[in-house]
């Protein structure tokens, strides 16, 4: 199992998606599900792209920083 973080660009949106996945197709199997999740209305998906991918251990994780508006 491995670790996605997946940026994605929304029609007026971007952020980032982690998630725990078996291999790359089935991280953006997931991807699609997981906004639905997220959102009341399925926003529009741009684009999705890997940005790191780690295997899982104990204590894997991100530290996603605040941007400067």
């Amino acid at each position: 199992m491995f670790l996605y973080k997946i940026e994605i660009e929304l029609e007026d949106a971007t952020g980032h998606l982690i998630l725990l996945a078996e291999t790359d197709e089935k991280a953006f199997a997931e991807v699609e599900g997981q906004l639905e999740r997220h959102y009341v209305k399925k926003p529009v998906l741009k684009s999705a792209a890997i940005v790191e991918k780690k295997r899982t251990s104990a204590g894997s994780g991100y530290f996603i920083p605040h941007q400067p508006l």
